[in-house]
């Protein structure tokens, strides 16, 4: 296990080892994965809306806690644009909180509340943000840190158009909090390049989806491990909804879908279904069927590993590249 190689504001903010942030992944930010960044040195986030329901969610939180011995981990809060699905936030956090969980990432629509919740009760928020704008409302909404992700990011990157370089770039100027960068991050000197923009540390996921710890079908991990930079597609930038996946069948679905200019939700029909993923890909490993989220930084992604093993090669990639800076210097 690689010792402390880098110390920044977001290692002092969060308390981890490395700058480097584990993406909290849909139906998959488990026990087992969260707690392996958190043995590793990193910081994951679980994903309460992954399961089924408040007995589930508290089982996580408790083997989580036993399984990452004795370092922190964080909580995702995802809020989205329909008030009615984000009922069970307010109780996810109560739970977590109550659990001793200190550490949490927010996405999505009007975290103020949160944030305010969370810092009574003594915690740290990074807001995920896909643009500078919103970045920035974060960073005035009280957000210890920030996370800007760019149009590289597999998932949902909002209606960005900018890939995530350029964004750190801008965002230096402005942001003052501890600035963390995401979006097609997969190998080490991705993670100098940030540092050198004056970021703080990097938000990786896909990189982390053929790690053993990740319970996704081995068929399905088998496939990553092929994958190249040009394996995803955006789909659905005509529903507002933009979403980075895999190229598969489904997604050729959607394509061909919206090539007939449709812009109602219902005409993809189940196609669009997370469950569908959760069901037909993650555990029955028909890579085919879903919108499975994924960014270009699987191309990184060559074998099958353990996650510190993963880590390990990533920080060791970070530093070959940062000692080779000093030579162009006059």
């Amino acid at each position: 296990m690689t010792p402390a190689l880098l110390q920044t504001r977001l290692t002092q903010r969060f308390g981890i080892r490395h700058p480097v942030l584990g993406g909290g992944l849909m139906w998959l930010s488990d026990a087992a994965y969260v707690s392996a960044l958190a043995r590793a040195g990193c910081m994951g986030f679980l994903t309460p809306r992954s399961f089924p329901g408040e007995a589930e969610w508290r089982t996580q939180l408790q083997r989580c806690s036993e399984l990452a011995e004795g370092n922190a981990f964080g909580v995702n809060l995802t809020l989205s644009a329909r008030p009615e699905a984000n009922a069970d936030v307010p109780r996810w956090l109560d739970m977590a909180l109550a659990h001793g969980v200190r550490h949490f990432e927010t996405a999505g629509y009007g975290p103020q509340t949160l944030i305010e919740t969370i810092h009574a009760a003594g915690g740290v928020v990074i807001h995920k943000a896909s643009s500078l704008r919103h970045g920035l409302a974060a960073q005035a909404g009280g957000a210890d840190a920030v996370a800007l992700v760019g149009m590289e990011e597999g998932g949902h990157p909002g209606m960005n158009e900018l890939p995530t370089m350029l964004m750190g770039a801008l965002a230096r100027e402005r942001i003052t909090v501890p600035l963390v960068l995401g979006g097609g991050i997969g190998h080490g000197r991705q993670l100098a390049a940030a540092l050198a923009l004056g970021a703080d540390g990097v938000l990786m996921g896909s990189r982390f989806l053929v790690c053993e710890e990740i319970s996704a079908h081995p068929a399905y991990k088998a496939h990553l491990v092929g994958c190249d930079e040009h394996s995803t597609v955006r789909l659905l930038q005509s529903l507002g909804n933009t979403w980075r996946v895999l190229r598969n069948e489904t997604a050729r679905q959607i394509e061909a879908i919206e090539r007939t200019g449709v812009t109602d939700h219902a005409a993809f029909g189940p196609l669009i279904a997370g469950r569908l993923a959760r069901d037909a890909c993650y555990e029955g490993g028909d890579w085919q069927q879903g919108m499975l989220s994924l960014g270009p930084a699987i191309a990184f992604a060559h074998r099958i590993q353990p996650l510190d093993a993963i880590v390990d090669e990533f920080l060791a990639q970070c530093r070959d590249a940062m000692r080779a800076l000093p030579a162009l210097l006059p």
